[in-house]
């Protein structure tokens, strides 16, 4: 089969091969053939070493396709049917579990690191969280993967995946922001998309999207921000709506020092900073112990929208059939496997909201 494969951190090009197998599935496991695969700026930064990723690897953990194969003792699903990854799956046994923070489990991402998920000839190759959707079949654990029914287009199941899960869950399920709030989100691609639409969905009655790129404020008005501005515009922006007291929520989808001050500096005395993107780890943001006291704000994360995405995914489905969660709106860009250079260089720029490789057969 045909994948895109990173040889080493900081490689220009992935190396689009042919002779790539995957390997299992094993008891537990499911393989199945990727149709749709998005293109998120994880992928980016795994490919560019701000996030942890061992190479050779195949990157995409933002998928949907069908079921063509199960290991032993998965009884619950049958070739052909669909599906969306779970690239964050929950073991159901860990502390986190049992806590009820299944978006805090580790267990499965932590075996990606460890077990190589593909060979590219005598190459034994890895997969991002243990998946590797930038190929045309993958593995995964039985939990890593939530049916769907068979209508629903692949490209629209592979944005629940990852991108949509994570911007709408941080407005749901972390910040659950309530009727009449006031929402400012910063960053407005993909995942700042959706955050907007969870806004509204929320009935947050301002939700003001931030970006530096021109062009993607005209999007985030779109899909529902009742105000977008650059940056420089946001202080006089909060004087005129909020009399300059702040937002209620300040939503970071960018998470970098700047944009995390900035969403602290939105958000109102009493008022909740949530950090949606993953961010560097070499990164570090100062703040004071006297304002961190004066100022009452809290600083939360949201880490794949807090999502148990056997239970979300099938809601953020329900809400697409309503008419009321615009999926279709969000693909932006569809191309080949053999695009995916030009996928990645892409990210940021003003007309890409979400940009999804389709495979053969992949509608």
């Amino acid at each position: 089969m045909r994948a895109a494969v990173l040889h080493a951190i900081g490689d220009d090009k992935f190396d689009i091969r042919d002779d790539v197998t995957v390997l299992g599935p094993g008891p537990g496991e499911i393989r199945l053939r990727v149709r749709a695969a998005g293109v998120c700026h994880s992928d980016q930064s795994a490919k560019d070493g701000g996030l942890p990723q061992p190479v050779p690897a195949v990157l995409g953990h933002e998928a949907a396709g069908d079921v063509i194969e199960v290991g032993e003792g998965v009884d619950d699903l049958a070739p052909g049917d669909r599906v969306i990854v779970n690239w964050l799956p929950s073991c159901g046994t860990c502390s986190e579990c049992l806590r009820g923070e299944p978006f805090l489990c580790m267990t499965h991402v932590m075996m990606g690191y460890a077990m190589p998920r593909f060979m590219a000839g005598d190459l034994p190759v890895f997969g991002m969280a243990g998946c590797g959707a930038f190929a045309e079949e993958m593995v995964v654990p039985r939990i890593g993967a939530v049916q769907i029914e068979p209508d629903v287009p692949y490209e629209v199941a592979a944005l629940v995946g990852c991108g949509v899960m994570t911007g709408v869950g941080a407005v749901v399920n972390t910040a659950q922001v309530r009727p009449g709030d006031s929402v400012v989100v910063i960053g407005c691609g993909g995942v700042g998309i959706a955050a907007i639409q969870g806004a509204r969905l929320s009935g947050a009655s301002v939700i003001a999207a931030v970006d530096t790129v021109p062009a993607k404020l005209d999007v985030a008005r779109r899909f529902g921000a009742t105000h977008a501005v650059t940056p420089d515009q946001l202080s006089d922006l909060s004087t005129e709506i909020t009399g300059g007291e702040g937002f209620d929520y300040a939503f970071d989808v960018v998470a970098v020092p700047q944009t995390l001050r900035t969403a602290w500096i939105a958000a109102r005395r009493g008022g909740t900073v949530v950090v949606v993107g993953a961010g560097r780890a070499e990164h570090h943001v100062e703040f004071s112990p006297f304002e961190l006291l004066f100022e009452g704000k809290r600083i939360i994360p949201s880490l794949y929208g807090s999502a148990y995405p056997p239970r979300d995914f099938p809601k953020l489905i329900a809400l697409w059939r309503a008419g009321r969660l615009d999926l279709e709106g969000m693909v932006s860009h569809r191309l080949r496997l053999e695009e995916v250079d030009d996928a990645i260089a892409a990210l940021g720029r003003g007309d890409v909201i979400r940009q999804v490789i389709v495979h053969d057969d992949g509608v």
